[in-house]
């Protein structure tokens, strides 16, 4: 890893927890709308962002969340899991288009993996919670598509890295 690439994501990692930090606490509930979630498109333009985004969940979590070690476990296993099925499924699309539409779709079907851990801290409904976290985290990365794609006309995240 290049010292270029541990900048980019220290960077990314920042900017996910000051973003993050805009929403308290409405990121640790079982409506969640966070808005540093439009973060995890960047995967689809470089594998290398991976580092980032976990570091910035993992630190957000451990800094900001009322529920200590779920948090930290579930939290990093959800994006860390997600991120990992769109570098898979990349090397065989190759459209932006429809990896960007591919990770909105992973990262919300995913968030049964919050559903559990809030099921497990809070013993909220399993079924419910994992709806209303999901429409959060779709109604987030669908809004951030347009915005994504529009910002890598401009800053060309494939290169940045």
């Amino acid at each position: 890893m290049t010292v270029r690439t541990l900048v980019i994501n220290g960077l990314l990692a920042a900017l996910y927890i000051a973003v993050s930090a805009l929403i308290i606490p409405f990121g640790f509930t079982n409506i969640q709308f966070r808005i540093s979630e439009v973060f995890n498109h960047l995967i689809v333009f470089d594998k290398r962002y991976f580092f980032g985004i976990v570091l910035g969940v993992f630190l957000y979590n451990l800094l900001f969340s009322p529920l200590g070690w779920y948090d930290l476990v579930f939290g990093v296993a959800h994006s860390a899991i997600s991120l990992g099925i769109i570098i898979l499924l990349a090397k065989y699309i190759k459209n932006i288009w429809v990896l960007l539409v591919a990770n909105t779709i992973v990262f919300t079907f995913n968030m049964f993996i919050i559903a559990f851990e809030l099921n497990l801290a809070l013993a909220l409904p399993f079924l419910f919670t994992w709806l209303t976290t999901a429409i959060g985290e779709f109604v987030v990365l669908a809004i951030g598509i347009p915005i994504i794609y529009a910002l890598n006309k401009r800053l060309h995240f494939d290169k940045l890295i």
